[in-house]
């Protein structure tokens, strides 16, 4: 069945089943892909969505924690007994729990400095209260201990202490934990550490460059686990990592634009249609009750063919209505002009799209497929998209 002419952009799961380590994605989506042709849901210009879960745990793309201890050893020249620091690093049991002991096993009997934001961590989570922040900044100004906040505080929503659960967690890995609250990434130095890590997502770049002209020996997460040369890696390090069973963490995928690339091709040749194809991790979303920002990812896809690399602009259509009607055209007219006007390639400043933010197609995609099979996980980790362009 064809999708009928009133019905507009739309988006929809498709199962796969089970996706395991060394299995043939592609094929498991060009095999659905193929049911959902027969059945007329596939057309030319629509984008195909892959989870970059099932992509990254098809290349069986995981380390264990013990793999992160040593290659952060290696990386930065760590003797047991020496200090580290952990900067800016999100508090998330599932994004960072596993990568911070792997840091602390790298440091056996020795230290680790971790600087957390606040009063909240760069994707909206919660450390302490926000009136507690500014009367604690008024009393200490911009270094602040535990000890200072005189009591515990949970995440609103998790109901997790992060101060308490991450220096558990380094004191099980056989360290020392030394937490304290700072936003200023230089304070961190007060410390004299071997080595920080720079572990903040989005601004890890601007951080670094604050950090770097005082201290040599200063990496971000995405130089751990982003050489090529390893059975696993990703162009992204341990940066979009996830916990997994056991001692395991999965990486994000490697190469994505390479498989994206890859399965519009075989698409064109095996079902005959001309598709778009992204690989999205977290769409870029922020919660408006919680405030969190949901992009834990460095970014909304991993990867993507080149049609979906530009802007999505549109006509502020409902100014446009109630233009033409206020020159007393007919509903008939103005649908025949609008026709026209969708049509038309306008500059970004003129008057007709004004309210229609561009916004990267990329991560207009990519969000909507997270919201539609994403963290609720409603096991369709391939979703297609239609009329968006």
């Amino acid at each position: 069945m064809n999708l009928p002419d009133y019905i507009g952009p739309c988006a929809f799961g498709i199962k796969l089943g089970v996706i395991l380590p060394g299995c043939d994605l592609p094929k498991m989506i060009l095999d659905a892909l193929k049911k959902v042709d027969h059945d007329g849901l596939l057309s030319d210009g629509d984008s195909i969505c892959i989870t970059e879960s099932v992509v990254a745990r098809a290349q069986n793309n995981f380390v264990t924690i013990a793999e992160v201890g040593e290659e952060i050893r290696k990386k930065l020249s760590l003797l047991p007994g020496q200090k580290i620091g952990v900067l800016f690093p999100i508090t998330s049991r599932n994004r960072f729990a596993m990568v911070l002991e792997g840091i602390a096993r790298a440091v056996p009997q020795g230290e680790v400095l971790i600087q957390l934001s606040y009063p909240a961590d760069e994707v909206g989570n919660q450390l302490i209260p926000p009136d507690v922040a500014e009367e604690m900044t008024n009393k200490k100004g911009d270094y602040i201990t535990p000890e200072d906040l005189g009591q515990d505080y949970a995440h609103p929503l998790t109901g997790v202490n992060y101060i308490r659960l991450y220096a558990d967690i380094v004191t099980r890995a056989g360290a020392q934990p030394n937490i304290f609250l700072s936003n200023n990434p230089l304070n961190i130095l007060k410390h004299d550490p071997h080595a920080v890590i720079v572990a903040d997502i989005h601004t890890r770049e601007k951080t670094r460059s604050r950090l770097a002209p005082h201290l040599d020996n200063c990496i971000t997460l995405q130089e751990i686990f982003n050489d090529n040369s390893r059975k696993a890696w990703s162009e992204w390090g341990l940066l979009g990592s996830n916990m997994s069973s056991g001692n395991k963490i999965k990486l994000a995928p490697r190469e994505a634009d390479s498989f994206a690339l890859d399965l519009q091709s075989r698409v064109q040749a095996e079902i005959g249609k001309k598709i778009e194809v992204i690989i999205y991790g977290d769409g870029a979303y922020k919660d408006p009750s919680s405030g969190i920002y949901e992009l834990a990812d460095p970014l909304p896809a991993f990867g993507a063919t080149p049609g979906v690399n530009n802007l999505r602009k549109g006509v502020k259509y409902k100014y446009l209505v109630d233009i033409y009607h206020a020159e007393g055209k007919s509903e008939k007219e103005i649908l025949e002009i609008l026709e026209k006007e969708l049509r038309k390639e306008r500059t970004l400043d003129s008057i007709e799209t004004e309210g229609t933010t561009p916004r990267r197609m990329q991560d207009v995609l990519a969000s909507l497929a997270d919201l539609v099979s994403g963290s609720a996980d409603a096991g369709t980790p391939l979703v297609i998209v239609k009329g968006i362009s």
